[in-house]
């Protein structure tokens, strides 16, 4: 009685592990899975990349439209690879002060009040060759518009910030649904 009990014990203990066949089939599942979740997991990732840069553009040009407005003087912004001057590399960080000589540059005793990290390494962002400014009724010096595109030149993935000379902020909309953004124009937009 002793000996069937201490066999049936070290029967149920010995065996651990897979057998070679289920560690086949259990491969072959996760390979189909792969297979069918990684490009649809690439296009999210690309997608929220873009999403979340097009908000952060966004949000620092009506950050500074409004301190335009509330201030009652020039607000400036613009991407800068230092900080201190304003570049046209919209990919750049972006930089936001009050322009007190008006001249859409950052002069010293020109505070830096807001700034924004650089673009991703698998986007590009292209926008105005100069600064842009907002006078203190919230209108900007010209119309403009920003695009950010992923490295890959897929314009289904291609947003764009379009901005009046009234200073409304308008980000793209895919209005006629064919899978592309189209500009404030209408124009379907385009990464080349």
């Amino acid at each position: 009685m002793l000996k069937n009990k201490f066999t049936t014990q070290q029967s149920k203990t010995a065996q651990k592990g897979v057998t070679l066949l289920e560690m086949m089939i259990t491969l072959a599942i996760l390979a189909i899975v792969l297979t069918v979740v990684a490009p649809n997991m690439q296009r999210f990732l690309i997608k929220n990349r873009i999403t979340a840069e097009i908000n952060e553009v966004s949000g620092i040009i009506q950050y500074a439209r409004h301190l335009a407005i509330d201030e009652q003087t020039n607000v400036v912004v613009c991407p800068s690879v230092d900080f201190l001057e304003c570049g046209t590399n919209w990919s750049k960080p972006k930089i936001v002060f009050i322009d007190s000589n008006a001249d859409g540059n950052r002069a010293a005793g020109e505070d830096l009040l807001v700034t924004t990290s650089e673009a991703s390494d698998s986007t590009i962002i292209t926008g105005p060759n100069s600064s842009i400014q907002f006078l203190d009724t919230g209108a900007a010096d010209k119309a403009f518009s920003i695009q950010i595109c992923p490295l890959s030149k897929d314009a289904t993935f291609a947003r764009a910030i379009s901005v009046s000379l009234q200073g409304r902020v308008r980000v793209s909309t895919d209005s006629d649904d064919d899978g592309t953004h189209e500009d404030s124009d209408g124009t379907a937009l385009s990464c080349d």
